[in-house]
């Protein structure tokens, strides 16, 4: 399942007062930080995800991914942001884009979250969600908040299955879980 940061004022802005330990956003996979080395694994994931871009072109390039690893919200700080990966060993396994904080205060927002095709419709996706989403609580956040793009009904029922609900629509449907 995948989305991509909503970048839009009526969403709003706030400084960030969470800072995220991301090696504890999993208590089965190793999760790190991703960076400009990792452009080649990052790449051949998200490549394979074509439901995705049928939903949310154009389709990935190295550059986009570039772009997504340090694009942030109005209003937020790189420290604010955190592009990390799930690892089961060596595999990449998972992508996620987490702000802290937006768009408000004790909101996460999950602005990317990919799954390797292979480790799909396994429940190992809603296994990492529910993971962040507990550490998330334990950290004192209030609610996750997402966008997911209109007619992608594979990701729209993904987050309605980890107990995410619609909060408005725009360009995307935003939709939201409390903790």
């Amino acid at each position: 399942m995948i989305e991509r940061i909503i970048d839009t004022k009526e969403l709003g802005e706030g400084k960030s007062v969470h800072h995220i330990e991301v090696e504890k956003l999993s208590d089965k996979y190793h999760v790190r930080k991703l960076y400009q080395t990792d452009l080649e694994i990052i790449y051949r994931l998200s490549a394979e995800n074509k439901v995705y871009y049928q939903y949310h072109p154009p389709f990935v390039t190295r550059k986009s991914i570039l772009n997504d690893m340090t694009v942030l919200p109005i209003g937020k700080n790189n420290c604010d942001k955190y592009y990390v990966g799930f690892f089961e060993k060596e595999s990449l396994i998972a992508v996620m884009d987490l702000i802290s904080d937006y768009p408000e205060e004790g909101c996460g927002f999950i602005g990317l979250f990919m799954m390797d095709v292979d480790y799909q419709n396994r429940g190992i996706g809603s296994y990492i969600i529910d993971n962040v989403l507990g550490y998330l609580k334990l950290s004192k956040f209030q609610k996750v908040r997402l966008g997911v793009d209109k007619g992608n009904l594979q990701s729209y029922s993904f987050w309605r299955k980890n107990g995410f609900h619609e909060i408005c629509e725009n360009e995307y449907i935003v939709m939201e879980r409390l903790l």
